[in-house]
């Protein structure tokens, strides 16, 4: 199924019911008086994350979404039924934008959350509303309200805790095919990831965490380049990066400390806190670099960069070095999470 991770749609409430303007008339009550019930309210809309959801592909087909108006009032008191909601399936990691004002209406970021983003109308009053001592015979009712309506716009975020870095061919779908079950399609020949890849990496202690693949960066992203900015909001929510480069380009004259530069120059265009995350530099495709000339071209292309970081020296190809990476990644998530879990507590506090 194609990947679609960006989707405009409109949304309509339910109309109130309106009152209903009646009066009772039955044999030997001549005063029967006024009996009409009010409207029932209009159905909300909201979005539901959906763990059985992976895409926005459906919203492609499917632009224009309403819920139930609320019924009319009814003599002898009967007020309207309220009009049933409607209830919009979305991926887990979606976002809901006002697509008019740009306003975030909410984030969709656990299975089951429910988020409203159209309200229905109000119901309207029948005529037994209005009796009172100086009138006893109203002809007065209201109609119900008219349900919201908003133009969305949703972006679908994935929720992955590691996120892959690297100019294509940077060996980042081979890397996740290695580590985790994932499939991303791979080839001797170069080209880039289309659609972003989700892969559990499952440790030998049944520990696991979410890498997400996401499609390769070229110079000028930020402004639309290539796949352009549609894909790095998926790094957003990533607590780490991983920074892949290619120490054995088919061109020769691609210098692996020029594509990092390239890469995080994007990055910080994009966003400021993008740019700061944590990252780790990982040489990749070692198997392919003679072993006398290795330690050499490593030591150099860290000193260029001048990195402070972590480095790690893998294959994704054969596995050289990948366990170790997983088990320090695994290790650094852990402690994270240990730390943000600290300052929620103290913050409660």
């Amino acid at each position: 199924m194609k990947f679609v991770d960006e989707a405009k749609i409109k949304v309509m409430a339910g109309a109130g019911g309106n009152g209903c303007l009646s009066f009772r008339r039955e044999k030997f009550i001549p005063f029967g008086g006024p009996d009409g019930g009010d409207g029932g309210d209009g159905g909300d809309v909201y979005l539901l994350a959906d763990t059985q959801v992976n895409t926005l592909i459906d919203f492609r087909y499917q632009r224009h979404f309403k819920a139930e108006r609320g019924e009319h009032g009814r003599g002898r008191l009967c007020s309207g039924a309220r009009g049933e909601d409607l209830i919009i399936k979305v991926p887990v990691g979606t976002e809901a934008w006002d697509d008019d004002t740009n306003e975030l209406i909410g984030d969709l970021t656990e299975p089951g959350k429910k988020l409203m983003v159209a309200k229905g109308g109000w119901h309207g009053l029948g005529n037994a509303r209005y009796k009172s001592s100086i009138n006893r015979a109203p002809r007065q009712t209201s109609d119900g309200t008219p349900g919201e309506e908003r133009n969305l716009r949703l972006e679908m975020k994935l929720l992955a805790d590691v996120g892959l870095l690297g100019l294509p061919n940077a060996g980042k779908s081979t890397f996740i095919s290695q580590v985790s079950a994932a499939q991303p399609k791979v080839a001797d020949y170069p080209f880039t990831t289309l659609y972003p890849n989700l892969g559990v990496v499952t440790l030998k202690d049944v520990r696991s965490f979410v890498i997400a693949d996401v499609p390769g960066l070229v110079e000028g992203a930020a402004e639309g380049a290539g796949l352009g900015i549609q894909f790095l909001r998926h790094l957003t929510r990533t607590r780490l990066l991983l920074h892949l480069v290619d120490m054995a380009p088919v061109d020769v004259e691609q210098d692996p400390v020029e594509s990092v530069k390239t890469i995080n120059r994007e990055l910080e265009r994009y966003s400021e806190a993008l740019g700061s995350q944590d990252q780790w530099l990982v040489l990749n495709k070692m198997d392919l670099v003679p072993e006398d000339i290795r330690e050499e071209l490593c030591s150099e292309v860290i000193d260029r960069l001048n990195w402070q970081g972590k480095v790690y020296r893998i294959s994704g190809q054969s596995g050289e070095g990948c366990d170790q990476l997983c088990e320090d990644v695994m290790a650094y998530l852990e402690l994270s999470r240990e730390q943000e879990q600290s300052e929620q507590d103290d913050n409660k506090e």
